[in-house]
């Protein structure tokens, strides 16, 4: 029980862990799509074909509904909300940031 230690861990030599860098941009903005979110991260939630739920500001989320093939709004998303992503989603093409929309 009495062993000695030759290499005792040096708090000093080990990493620094670094805090997580916060998103610019929530997770419905597509990599290729240039613009800016337009409110809050998680304002709406939209669901694919598959089943997955992606969260995400108003205006990604209409960008991502007008190029997605069977996504919906989130049922428990507010009204107001749902109906601004179909309105805006309904004026664009799929795809918008490639013709820049």
């Amino acid at each position: 029980m009495n062993r000695r230690l030759d290499h005792a861990p040096n708090p000093a030599a080990a990493p620094a862990l670094r805090p997580p860098a916060p998103r610019t941009r929530c997770a419905a903005a597509a990599a290729e799509d240039p613009t800016p979110c337009g409110g809050p991260h998680d304002a709406a939630t939209l669901i694919d074909r598959q089943g997955r739920e992606i969260p995400g500001c108003l205006h990604h989320c209409a960008r991502l509904l007008a190029t997605l093939d069977g996504a919906r709004v989130h049922p428990f998303v507010p009204t107001a909300h749902a109906l601004e992503i179909y309105y805006r989603a309904r004026e664009l093409p799929p795809y918008a940031w490639e013709i820049g929309r």
